[in-house]
């Protein structure tokens, strides 16, 4: 799969062929944009090249139309990947190089992106009812409150590794509880679900300080 940036040679078999073929290239870019870079054939018109970069991720078509002998239209999508994301892009509660230090071991290739996802997991499922001192990015100030984070994370980054990372980790959970908050997300009362938070993530939460994080009141998933 190319990349983002990614400049390739664009290539078209046509049989049969002659002199009488011809072959054009009509490119279109995820958003819309259309373009026709330049064809050209070395070998009197079997296979046709034309050069292209890829600007931008997501997908990208491909038609090339023959004309004389040989005559066809085809099409071919290609995925473009986006660059891999780096620490400066996403929002995290830690760093790879904490994740490794918890894993005791190297992180894995997409970590980044679970760092990123696990800490908007994090936000969205336990932190809409705490207080505690963040600066103006909306990070937390306190140098416990930051390990206890970081720590979470990176164990739920730990979990996902073992069980695999799911879709919907606020659905059918039922009967989390951080102290006297208790978490029940969507699970009927004969249908328990399975648990999609790391136990490490918990713990975390649970040593951090009362007077460093309070729980507020909050309308969504909490519940006392």
């Amino acid at each position: 799969m190319p990349d983002v940036g990614d400049t390739v040679t664009a290539s078209l078999t046509v049989d049969p062929y002659d002199a009488t073929t011809a072959a054009t290239l009509t490119v279109t870019a995820p958003n819309g944009t259309v373009s026709s870079p330049a064809t050209g054939t070395a070998d009197n018109g079997k296979t046709w090249t034309a050069p292209l970069t890829y600007t931008a991720a997501g997908l990208w078509r491909l038609s090339w139309t023959v004309t004389g002998t040989g005559a066809s239209v085809q099409h071919e999508v290609v995925p473009v990947a986006p660059a891999p994301p780096t620490m400066a892009d996403v929002r995290s509660y830690a760093t790879t190089t904490q994740l490794a230090n918890i894993l005791h071991k190297a992180p894995p290739l997409d970590a980044v992106e679970l760092l990123e996802r696990a800490t908007d997991l994090l936000d969205s499922d336990f932190l809409k009812a705490a207080v505690y001192d963040v600066d103006d990015a909306g990070m937390p100030t306190d140098p416990v409150v930051r390990a206890a984070f970081a720590e979470a994370v990176c164990r739920q980054v730990e979990f996902w590794g073992e069980v695999g990372v799911e879709t919907d980790v606020s659905g059918p959970l039922e009967g989390v509880s951080i102290g006297s908050v208790q978490l029940q997300f969507g699970a009927s009362e004969n249908r328990s679900g399975p648990d999609y938070y790391a136990p490490g993530l918990i713990r975390a939460l649970e040593n951090i300080p009362a007077d460093k994080l309070r729980w507020g009141i909050s309308t969504g998933g909490f519940a006392w």
